[in-house]
């Protein structure tokens, strides 16, 4: 067995949020109601651990927690409960459509969201026309970026996320459904490069396909609570029988 790159032991996360009360009759029928809170609970005791070099993939419906777990990990949330040791120096969290300011042009947007990133100015000077072919964007760089369409951010934000050689532990959070057919080809012929270059890797996506295609290990969220972790054929189709069942359901 090799040494743990992510341990997660026993994660709950809880948000309060915001609750409607009808109050009396009257003020339902008339529309008026009270705000109180809640507490909703984005994870429930969830542990796993990932081994150097392993790729994960991390699958469930919207709103079962992949994201949140995703940001744990990051250290961007601090879980209510629980505990998670990996080295964040290392990690680098990959999610599009974050980080832009719509006032700036493409070409300071790279530097922005790419300090957001944690990369250097340096190294996005480095990386900058490599970035900008990749995005098929020359030419619209010194545009206001909310000029650009929704799939022109899309590239952009990819071609700066995946700039330059993969970090230690590479996490991806739906990062392969960006641009058109095209560029969808070529996104994921570059996260390929990138999974295979040696980083521990957390995914996350809906297709249980791409799991299937690139993984060592899978995880189901479901509603916060871990259902299945271990191996990838087995833990897919569990989670594909129980959705073609939830798809049947009257």
């Amino acid at each position: 067995m090799g040494e743990n790159s992510v341990l997660v032991d026993r994660v709950t996360m809880e948000f309060s949020r915001a609750r409607e009360e009808a109050g009396s009759l009257k003020a339902l029928l008339l529309g008026r109601r009270r705000r109180g809170r809640e507490v909703f609970r984005a994870l429930d005791q969830v542990s796993f651990s990932l081994e150097e070099g392993q790729v994960l993939g991390i699958v469930g419906r919207n709103g079962s927690g992949k994201s949140t777990l995703l940001k744990i990990i990051a250290g961007a949330l601090t879980p209510t409960q629980g505990r998670v040791e990996v080295d964040r120096s290392k990690v680098q969290l990959l999610t599009l459509g974050t980080g832009f300011d719509p006032e700036l042009t493409g070409r300071e947007n790279v530097f922005l969201n790419g300090a957001l990133l944690g990369r250097s100015r340096k190294f996005l000077q480095e990386y900058y026309q490599e970035i900008v072919a990749f995005a098929q964007l020359e030419g619209f760089m010194e545009e206001k970026v909310g000029h650009y369409s929704s799939g022109m951010v899309s590239r952009l934000g990819f071609a700066i996320a995946t700039a330059g050689d993969a970090p230690e532990i590479l996490i991806l959070d739906e990062v392969l459904s960006v641009g058109d057919m095209f560029f969808r080809k070529k996104s994921e012929a570059r996260i390929r490069e990138l999974l295979h270059g040696g980083s521990t890797v957390l995914l996350v996506s809906h297709s249980p396909g791409v799991i299937r295609a690139n993984c060592t290990q899978a995880l189901w969220l479901d509603r916060g609570r871990l259902r299945a972790w271990g191996n990838v054929g087995e833990v897919c189709d569990a989670y594909e029988a129980m959705e073609e069942a939830k798809g049947e359901e009257p």
